[in-house]
């Protein structure tokens, strides 16, 4: 996997599936399990690449503290695992329509400088990133379904200095009303 280093936007997941998704990285990936709690990645990844580094605090206070305001809290339902082409990923997704692909959107219409993203906006919460996978570990967690639905209350921004674990710089409650 390439290094990454930039400044994302994320959300830690609220409620049971938190604690599911939480218990299923610390069996199939510790390493991911250590590195930050269940969350989706809303810009950064997919849609938008990361923010340089570089991005003054102000500036993203400034550009996302109104669409935190005016974002009700999200309530999720996430599909069956995938396996991320060719790679030891394996995530559960997310519609990429909706409120989520609105506040995304908000997001990346913000005026904050994201730099170009490899794919396009495909949200998802990853159970399992960093080992090889043998065919009856993959099989298992293939097999995993999350029927309760996650919610998102916040935005986080982090920023990533690979291989080191994120750091956050800043959080924002979604305050809006539904």
């Amino acid at each position: 996997m390439a290094m990454i280093s930039g400044i994302f936007i994320l959300s830690d997941l609220r409620g049971p599936v938190c604690e599911r998704i939480r218990e299923w990285q610390l069996e199939f990936d510790p390493k991911l399990a250590k590195m930050h709690p269940p969350h989706i990645t809303i810009a950064g990844s997919s849609g938008v690449g990361p923010l340089p580094p570089t991005t003054p605090l102000h500036l993203l206070r400034e550009r996302l503290a109104p669409i935190a305001a005016t974002t009700a809290p999200l309530t999720l339902r996430f599909g069956p695992p995938i396996r991320f082409m060719q790679s030891n990923v394996v995530s559960f997704p997310l519609d990429p329509h909706g409120p989520l692909r609105r506040l995304h959107d908000r997001i990346a219409t913000s005026g904050l400088p994201f730099t170009p993203a490899r794919f396009p906006f495909t949200p998802h919460c990853t159970v399992h990133f960093f080992p090889e996978i043998n065919p009856d570990k993959l099989h298992k967690l293939l097999r995993l379904r999350l029927k309760e639905p996650a919610t998102i209350d916040c935005l986080e921004v982090s920023i990533t200095h690979d291989p080191q674990p994120p750091k956050k710089l800043l959080e924002l409650k979604l305050m809006g009303m539904e």
